[in-house]
């Protein structure tokens, strides 16, 4: 898989985009039904796909709310000591210009590098890129660097960047 989301803003909360206000977030796995019919919901990735057979998919969530703002599916590599990331997706109303809420694909990268946390591994968290465009865009958004192998486009954070991004979000996991 390739990673194409898109990093709007780098936020401690959500911001309410129309009103300009921050909002609280938590996350937790999504359950089979959260996951049913999203494409027809006009979500672009089938999150039911046997692709992600081995994957844990998060859910971001407002505080007080039940609508999905975010998905992340990682994929725990113990042989790598790192947690990979296959794919992420803000949900259909947080894209383009008329999206309700911005930083929801910084706070998925952030979900991800709590939980790799919570799995020994220290933050570090590999993923593949969809193109050299987003090579550089990660390598500015969260400090990731390029290591080509085995995919073009493989990218991986380190402690150190993965530490910076669960600093800055403040929501609560389960």
């Amino acid at each position: 898989m390739e990673l194409s989301i898109e990093i709007d803003r780098l936020t401690p909360c959500l911001i309410h985009k129309p009103t300009g206000q921050t909002v609280n977030t938590h996350y937790e796995i999504a359950t089979k039904s959260d996951l049913k019919d999203l494409q027809s919901k006009h979500w672009n990735f089938d999150w039911n796909s046997s692709s992600l057979k081995n994957a844990v998919i998060y859910k971001l969530l407002v505080e007080g709310d039940s609508e999905i703002q975010g998905l992340i599916a990682v994929t725990d590599k113990p042989e790598d000591y790192a947690l990979y990331i296959d794919i992420a997706e803000s949900a259909p109303h947080n894209i383009g210009e008329d999206k309700i809420y911005e930083g929801v694909g910084g706070h998925l990268f952030a979900i991800a590098a709590i939980e790799s946390v919570k799995h020994g591994y220290d933050g570090y968290l590999f993923l593949d890129a969809k193109n050299v465009q987003l090579v550089e865009y990660y390598k500015q958004k969260f400090d990731a660097t390029l290591m080509g192998i085995p995919h073009p486009y493989r990218m991986y954070i380190d402690e150190r960047s993965a530490h910076k991004l669960i600093q800055i979000y403040t929501m609560k996991g389960e």
